[in-house]
């Protein structure tokens, strides 16, 4: 799938003796102590690792085919290090794949999924920041999807 993307509502939290650092949608790090109302910001360049983060996926019909099933939604796990971990249910059946970023081109990749019954799905999409992106991702069908991922 298309799919390596976007995400407002996940935030990525490590845990930090007694305190936590918080990623927000705008990809500032912030401190947060617990009970405490505010965080506060953290300098530049002192935020903790990129973690997975979850994102939700939105696959629109392209075709004919497609409009049978609607609108699919599924889940990426951006893992932060040019590939991702998807999963959507298709007529009933879970597809699960990965998607991988195009060599040299950090916005561009690929993604491919498969299920239990044979049918899969290959995609090709563009992330424009970590946690947002659109590609088109089509079935073995013949079912067209234009894909949106991230919040």
């Amino acid at each position: 799938m298309k799919i390596v993307a976007s995400i407002g509502a996940a935030l990525a939290l490590s845990a930090l003796s007694g305190c936590y650092v918080v990623q927000n949608p705008d990809g500032q790090w912030w401190t947060v102590i617990p009970g405490q109302a505010q965080g506060s910001p953290l300098p530049p360049g002192a935020g903790g690792p990129p973690q997975p983060t979850a994102l939700n996926v939105r696959m629109y019909p392209e075709n004919e085919v497609a409009t049978r099933t609607g609108v699919l939604t599924g889940t990426v796990v951006n893992m932060m290090n040019g590939k991702g971990r998807f999963q959507l249910n298709y007529n009933g059946e879970t597809l699960s794949g990965e998607a991988t970023r195009v060599d040299g081109d950090a916005r561009k990749g690929v993604a491919s999924a498969y299920g239990p019954s044979g049918v899969y799905m290959s995609c090709d999409y563009q992330m424009s920041t970590p946690r947002q992106g659109a590609g088109i991702c089509t079935m073995s069908n013949g079912a067209k999807y234009q894909v949106h991922i991230g919040s």
